[in-house]
């Protein structure tokens, strides 16, 4: 299986917004269905570094990255920075007590999962959370750089994905713990799977109408209302002529309906705080229904986006101050 690209901090690609949203399900499912099965159990300190093969891949690391982070280190013998690097990161998955996993992959001998992460130099240190790869960084890091990446991973992967990391026992003997079983289809599978395929066709209104039945049933429902979010503002862009509706937008800065068109098409574009600043500059011009309608819009997007995204934090804070 080909990792897919998720960075924490770059733009918002509406794709893997909605693989993220899967593989969140996903994670769950896995974990209850290891749960009721009586997986999960402790682990040895010594399981919480493994060697990582083509073969096991997909085992090793991607099942296993639905109930914890799984930190990849492409490293080779030959390499004398992966010789300072490669201790460091097996101290750390010690002392950080199972909230990661780490898994060394030799890149002599797997040339083709060093292709598919796009790797063009090691040592180069990549995490994979609830099945979705993102690079981490490059080179032989210092250690402080290093706690502070493996930090924000692990507070992402907790926060987005309920990962809370493995149970470790030092009394656990080696290679005790198991990969969780496979899940159960879920209650909202069928309506979720239906609405991420009318997405795929295009069908705005079909992926629409899936999600708000799924919302019916379940308000809360935290992939229907991120999905409901990314459809409506795909559907909302269809159509539009961006070359006319950003010429409306400079013309006319005090305009909401010109700003908000402008925003929904900065969004779709990956460009964040584009969106986000155009529309709170329009909240400072405007007043009364054209001032509400820009600050709803706003919001909508932030849904979009997620509400732990450090750049919708911002924006917040902007937004009360614009306000207030």
């Amino acid at each position: 299986m080909q990792p897919r690209n998720m960075s924490m901090s770059g733009v918002v690609d509406l794709a893997a917004v909605k693989a993220a949203q899967e593989a969140k399900t996903k994670a769950e499912q896995a974990r209850a269905a290891a749960a009721r099965e009586g997986g999960g159990g402790a682990v040895s300190p010594a399981d919480l570094v493994i060697d990582v093969d083509e073969a096991g891949f997909e085992r090793d690391v991607l099942q296993r990255s639905t109930e914890v982070p799984v930190v990849i280190d492409f490293w080779a013998e030959w390499c004398e920075p992966c010789k300072q690097l490669s201790p460091v990161l097996e101290r750390l998955a010690v002392e950080y007590n199972g909230r990661f996993l780490l898994a060394k992959i030799d890149v002599d001998a797997n040339q083709m999962l060093m292709q598919q992460f796009g790797i063009q130099g090691i040592p180069a240190v990549f995490a994979v959370v609830a099945g979705q790869a993102l690079p981490l960084f490059q080179g032989a890091a210092g250690e402080a750089q290093i706690r502070q990446t493996l930090d924000q991973l692990v507070t992402v992967a907790e926060q987005r994905f309920g990962l809370t990391g493995l149970t470790v026992d030092p009394e656990a003997e080696p290679g005790g713990g198991e990969a969780p079983a496979q899940a159960p289809v879920g209650p909202y599978d069928a309506a979720l799977n239906a609405a991420a395929q009318a997405l795929d066709a295009g069908d705005m209104g079909g992926a629409i109408q899936a999600y708000k039945n799924v919302l019916a049933d379940d308000p809360a429902n935290p992939e229907a209302k991120l999905g409901l979010a990314q459809a409506e503002l795909l559907q909302r862009v269809q159509g539009l002529d961006a070359q006319q509706v950003r010429k409306e937008a400079a013309e006319k800065p005090a305009d909401a309906q010109a700003q908000i068109a402008a925003a929904d098409l900065d969004l779709v574009g990956g460009h964040v705080e584009d969106a986000f600043g155009r529309l709170i500059d329009a909240v400072r011009r405007t007043a009364g229904e054209d001032r509400d309608a820009v600050r709803l819009r706003l919001l909508e997007l932030f849904e979009v986006v997620g509400a732990d995204d450090p750049r919708v934090t911002a924006a917040r804070r902007a937004l009360a101050r614009a306000l207030f």
